[in-house]
């Protein structure tokens, strides 16, 4: 006879609670409330006053992408107890950021999209193999200032503004201090870092399962290519030429994408860890993260001066890392994991 003897005990604060259920004769599937970003482990034991054992799930270690986790177990033939354990020295991410699952998308343009430029191709099938944090807006004056004592923005007057004037070496300084500062305070494992995102990160996060020009959709209806008009289908969207007043806005001031990241359209552009390549390498590629050399770093997602085509998901600039630097040039923050 088949029998379920599974309980939840006391392993993480609060206590993570198993739910069990009996999805054939012969297995029973547990599942339990969880973090994403966070992994966890299925602990099982003869009884409460044993051993607890790692439970032989494959993989072992089960990273959460979303709000569950589940396992299948087979049913015992004689008492058997479980629990879920969430592992140590799991990063606590600063606030304002949001866990990106792993996954794949199309990286670049089709040849027909409006806007284009042939940097943009050819398309090639990315794999991002594991998740990482990102932040859930650009970084603001606020927040820059909290880590490198400086505000070295041009438009001021609201913390709340993202951060700009600030060269790729100034934004990778950022993530270098805020990864110390973060360890220093107990934060952070040794197995993580703050940094800039790849590039491919950032479309991935950008698009968010979409294959559109925006991540909002194709927006073909005005014509926004080579000029400045108000456009109401960009407008809840983005921050750009037509309706910036030619300043920048507060993060978050747009709506999201379907991932709950604002201002990956506009406001300002957004340097990634990436030097500059003027080609893709097509076919299906894991986790890359630019060439080894180059005298140009890549920065993403246009900004408040700039016309709607230049703020597409797909569109990219090579500029010089430790000189170019303006009004409408930021940064955003990913928490990775170091391998």
């Amino acid at each position: 006879m088949s029998f379920l003897l599974g309980v939840s005990t006391l392993i993480a604060e609060p206590p993570i609670e198993l739910n069990a259920t009996f999805i054939r004769p012969a297995e029973v599937r547990l599942s339990w409330p969880c973090t994403a970003g966070r992994s966890y482990q299925l602990k099982s034991a003869a009884d409460l006053g044993g051993e607890w054992t790692t439970y032989p799930t494959d993989p072992i270690v089960l990273p959460a992408q979303g709000d569950e986790l589940a396992v299948t177990v087979p049913a015992a033939d004689a008492v058997r107890f479980f629990r879920a354990v969430q592992l140590a020295n799991e990063p606590e991410p600063v606030a304002g950021m949001q866990w990106v699952p792993s996954g794949s998308f199309l990286m670049g343009s089709p040849g027909s999209e409006s806007g284009r430029s042939t940097d943009e191709g050819p398309q090639t099938q990315v794999m991002i193999s594991r998740g990482f944090w990102l932040g859930k807006h650009e970084v603001t004056q606020a927040e820059y200032q909290a880590v490198g004592g400086v505000n070295p923005s041009w438009y001021k007057g609201d913390l709340d503004l993202p951060v700009e004037n600030v060269l790729w070496e100034d934004a990778a300084a950022y993530c270098e201090e805020l990864t110390q500062r973060e360890r220093t305070a107990g934060r952070l494992s040794e197995g993580w870092e703050y940094r800039l995102p790849t590039e491919a990160q950032w479309e991935y996060a950008c698009r968010a399962g979409t294959t559109t020009r925006f991540n909002f959709g194709d927006a073909l209806g005005c014509n926004n290519n080579s000029n400045c008009s108000f456009c109401a289908e960009m407008d809840q969207c983005l921050v750009w030429c037509a309706n910036s007043g030619g300043q920048t806005q507060r993060v978050g001031s747009r709506l999201p994408n379907p991932w709950g990241f604002y201002d990956m359209h506009g406001n300002v552009g957004e340097w990634c860890s990436d030097r500059y390549a003027d080609s893709y390498p097509g076919s299906t590629v894991t986790d890359p993260a630019g060439p080894a050399s180059g005298a140009h770093r890549v920065f993403r997602g246009g900004a408040l001066n700039f016309e709607a085509q230049y703020c597409r998901s797909a569109a990219r600039y090579a500029v010089a890392p430790s000189s170019f630097k303006g009004g409408n040039v930021g940064f955003r923050v990913a928490l990775v994991e170091v391998r």
